[in-house]
């Protein structure tokens, strides 16, 4: 499936008037979209005046493959609004490392195929070219509304799945830099959700000894308790982990996101046995 009919067929709530993540789609596409989209504005000047529509009503009469789909809308404007904000975070430190850029082809390659690989490398170079015409100031403003409108149409399990993906991209080096701690904690809070899930997730999928003083301490950072809680709030705070990241709230983005989720799950029921276990619970 070509990522250009991907996007321009099915991306939901993001193809419409005044979408800032529907300028972003504009300005990036480009030559990627099917001929019935040459006619859209892509000029980068005006994309982001007041009343930005470069793709204000072309799904209107598009006839691709997954038009009109509330399921594959939901899911594709969720993977879509994931290449925008990744761009955020694989640049915060100042520079591009070859294993996030590999994380996404993987990513891109598992979702749609090989053939979506090269499309979605092309969007992200073109999210970089726009975070340096923009300048930082301006794109920090940009990447902002983009989370206030996914804020708006995501619920919070799909935000911080979204969020999750943000975090691993920033992992994968083996390093996450301050800065990139520091745009994942800014994007968290554009996005509504809290520092402490930024915090949760850096400590997930560690390789760490489960029985080693640094195993329990990152699974306290995962729960979100300190060590000195009581066994009522560490409990509480699990159930409460256990009920925002249950993989059931994003089944409807599909299998692959619902499986990386199982995966976020075990990761918090892992950290839950660990402290259950020191503590005789």
């Amino acid at each position: 499936m070509a990522l250009g009919k991907w996007i321009g067929g099915a991306l939901g709530w993001i193809i419409g008037g005044g979408s800032i993540l529907g300028a972003i789609a504009g300005y990036c596409i480009g030559s990627l979209l099917d001929d019935s989209f040459e006619g859209s504005n892509k000029s980068s000047n005006k994309i982001f005046g007041d009343n930005s529509s470069s793709y204000q009503n072309t799904s209107n009469g598009f006839n691709g493959p997954f038009s009109g789909r509330p399921f594959e809308e939901q899911r594709n404007s969720f993977l879509f609004s994931m290449l925008v904000l990744s761009s955020y975070v694989i640049k915060a430190d100042g520079k591009v490392m070859h294993s996030e850029m590999e994380f996404v082809r993987s990513f891109l390659r598992d979702n749609f195929g090989p053939q979506a690989v090269q499309q979605g490398e092309d969007i992200l170079l073109k999210l970089f070219e726009m975070q340096k015409q923009q300048g930082p100031t301006h794109f920090k403003e940009i990447i902002r509304k983009s989370c206030v409108e996914i804020t708006f149409h995501m619920n919070s399990a799909q935000r911080l799945q979204l969020l999750n993906y943000l975090v691993i991209i920033a992992k994968v080096d083996g390093y996450v830099s301050p800065e990139e701690i520091s745009a994942l904690k800014e994007l968290a809070s554009y996005l509504g959700l809290s520092t402490q899930d930024v915090d949760s997730m850096l400590n997930m999928g560690t390789n760490s000894r489960p029985d080693s003083k640094e195993s329990i301490e990152e699974a306290y950072k995962v729960l979100g308790v300190s060590p000195s809680a009581t066994d009522d709030e560490v409990k509480a705070a699990y159930r409460q982990m256990a009920l925002k990241h249950h993989p059931d709230r994003v089944s409807t983005l599909g299998d692959d996101i619902r499986k990386a989720a199982e995966k976020k799950f075990q990761e918090i029921n892992d950290a839950k046995e660990r402290i259950y276990k020191i503590r005789g619970l």
